[in-house]
């Protein structure tokens, strides 16, 4: 092989390395998530981030307090800010709860008709969040009905407190106690979801293992 040879090889395997480097420093897509809930949501996913690394400049959580649809209206505020400075958000999740939300449907609607298309993604739970915890320890597709002083979200905090006799809306720590059993959770959330589908309701239910996963493969690049 002739030295020139030997040199456009190098200069090729050069170039291949470095395009390699390169791929691997590619920031992975930008992320906004807006919480119904103010503590317990926001400090879940965070939690969650933290667990897998996921840089914070990527990855942007707020929790708002307020109804479903005011979740939608600052997602889209904030997506709007970002896009106007250039680095726009590659994905936006809003996550909210049915509860007693008059303004439900109406935030599941909007969010499905929006653009960019393909970019927002309600991740909404039925009767609330902590069902999605609930599904951490036991499979069940028991509907929840608010009673007289008993709403619904209570009565799933009640059963969740079962497993978890220390729960509080806002604790710090949940996803650390739970995070061996999300896989089990996913299962179930989809199981739940299936047979909801087929029974023709939506109580109980939950989409919060499509954020999860989401997260969890986002440096991967599956997402």
């Amino acid at each position: 092989m002739g030295t020139g040879n030997r040199v456009h090889r190098r200069t090729a395997i050069g170039i291949k390395s470095l395009e390699r480097q390169r791929a691997s420093k590619q920031p992975y897509r930008k992320v906004l998530v807006v919480c119904e809930g103010e503590k317990t949501e926001p400090r879940y996913f965070t939690e969650l981030s933290d667990r897998y690394r996921l840089n914070s400049a990527r990855i942007e959580i707020y929790g708002c307090g307020s109804d479903p649809y005011r979740v939608f209206e600052l997602a889209k505020q904030r997506y709007k800010d970002e896009k106007a400075k250039g680095d726009g958000f590659d994905k936006v999740f809003c996550v909210f709860d049915e509860d007693n939300h008059t303004s439900y449907q109406n935030a599941l609607q909007e969010i499905q008709v929006a653009k960019p298309k393909d970019t927002f993604e309600a991740i909404h739970s039925v009767p609330c969040f902590e069902y999605w915890l609930l599904l951490h320890f036991v499979y069940t597709t028991k509907p929840y009905a608010s009673l007289s002083g008993n709403s619904a979200c209570q009565q799933v905090e009640t059963d969740l407190k079962k497993y978890m006799p220390l729960y509080s809306k806002g604790n710090e720590g949940i996803f650390e106690q739970l995070a061996e059993k999300i896989d089990i959770a996913s299962d179930r959330a989809k199981k739940s979801l299936l047979a909801a589908k087929n029974a023709g309701t939506h109580n109980p239910t939950t989409r919060v293992h499509s954020l999860v996963e989401y997260l969890k493969h986002l440096k991967d690049g599956a997402s």
